[in-house]
C-alpha cells in the first residue's frame, strides 16, 4: 500500500515542525529544542501575507471554545474516525492512486491533530490524557470574513496536518467523476454477464427442443419404415419354397 508511505510522511513532517516550534526536552537523550514563546511575535516569511506565528488550538476548527467533555468526545471521534479511513484506504488498495492518496492525505492529517489531542497535554504537563492542544503556526493575512458567526481579520492559523487534509478533500473533489465510475462499472459487467447467461440458456433450451422435436419426428416416421418392408418380405418367402 504505497499512499500509506504518503500518509506516513505527512505525520512526520507535521509533527517535527510543530515540535520544532513548540520546543521539546529529551533528557536521556540529552536533546533540547526551545522552540518559541506562546504568543511571541510573529516570524516574517513573506512580508505580512505570510508569517510564522505560534498560538494552540484549545477546541475545535477556527479556534472554537468547547467544555471538557466535548474535547474529550472530539477526540474520541477523532481516533474512530482515523481507524475507519485507515480501514477505508486497505478496502481501495486496488483502485485509483488519485483516490488512495486523497483518503491517505486525510488520513495523515487526522492522525497528526490526533497525536496533539491526545498526547500533548501528558507530555507537556498541562493537561490530561485526551485534552491537549493543537499546535498552529502557519499564519496568512487575508481581507476580512466572517465564518460561523465569527469575524476574522486574518485567515485562522493552521497547520501541516490541516493542510494535508484540505488537500485529500480537493482531490477527492476533482477526481470525484473517476472515482464514481468504480462504482458503476461492476455494474454494468454484472448485467452484461447476466445477459450473457440468459442468451446461452435460451439457446440451450432451442438445442433442447429442436433435438426433441427430431427424435419425436424419427419415432414417428421409423414404424412406417416397418410397415413397409414387411410385404417385400412375404413376396420372396414363396419364391424361396418353390425353389425347393
Amino acid at each position: 500500500m504505497n499512499a500509506l508511505y504518503a500518509t506516513l510522511i505527512i505525520v512526520i513532517l507535521d509533527q517535527a515542525s510543530k515540535l520544532y516550534i513548540k520546543g521539546f526536552s529529551v533528557p536521556f537523550l540529552n536533546l533540547y529544542h526551545k522552540g518559541m514563546s506562546y504568543h511571541s511575535p510573529s516570524i516574517p516569511v513573506i512580508g505580512e501575507f505570510f508569517r510564522i506565528t505560534y498560538v494552540e488550538n484549545p477546541g475545535m476548527a477556527f479556534g472554537i471554545e468547547v467544555n471538557p467533555v466535548v474535547k474529550l468526545l472530539v477526540s474520541l471521534f477523532s481516533i474512530l474516525a482515523s481507524v475507519g479511513l485507515f480501514y477505508y484506504l486497505y478496502s481501495v488498495r486496488k483502485q485509483f492512486m488519485s483516490l488512495r492518496l486523497s483518503i491517505a492525505f486525510i488520513l495523515g492529517g487526522a492522525i497528526g491533530n490526533l497525536i496533539d489531542r491526545v498526547f500533548y497535554g501528558v507530555l507537556y504537563g498541562y493537561e490530561g490524557l485526551f485534552h491537549g492542544r493543537v499546535v498552529d503556526f502557519l499564519h496568512f493575512t487575508v481581507p476580512q470574513f466572517t465564518v460561523f458567526g465569527r469575524t476574522f481579520d486574518n485567515f485562522p492559523i493552521f497547520n501541516i496536518a490541516d493542510t494535508s487534509v484540505t488537500i485529500g478533500v480537493f482531490l477527492m473533489l476533482i477526481f470525484y467523476k473517476k472515482h464514481n465510475s468504480i462504482n458503476d462499472e461492476p455494474v454494468v459487467e454484472v448485467v452484461e454477464a447476466e445477459n450473457v447467461a440468459a442468451d446461452s440458456e435460451l439457446v440451450h433450451a432451442d438445442g433442447e427442443q429442436s433435438l426433441e422435436a427430431h427424435e419425436h419426428n424419427s419415432e414417428l416416421t421409423h414404424p412406417i419404415e416397418e410397415k413397409e418392408s414387411t410385404p417385400g418380405a412375404a413376396e420372396k418367402h414363396p419364391e424361396s419354397e418353390a425353389k425347393i
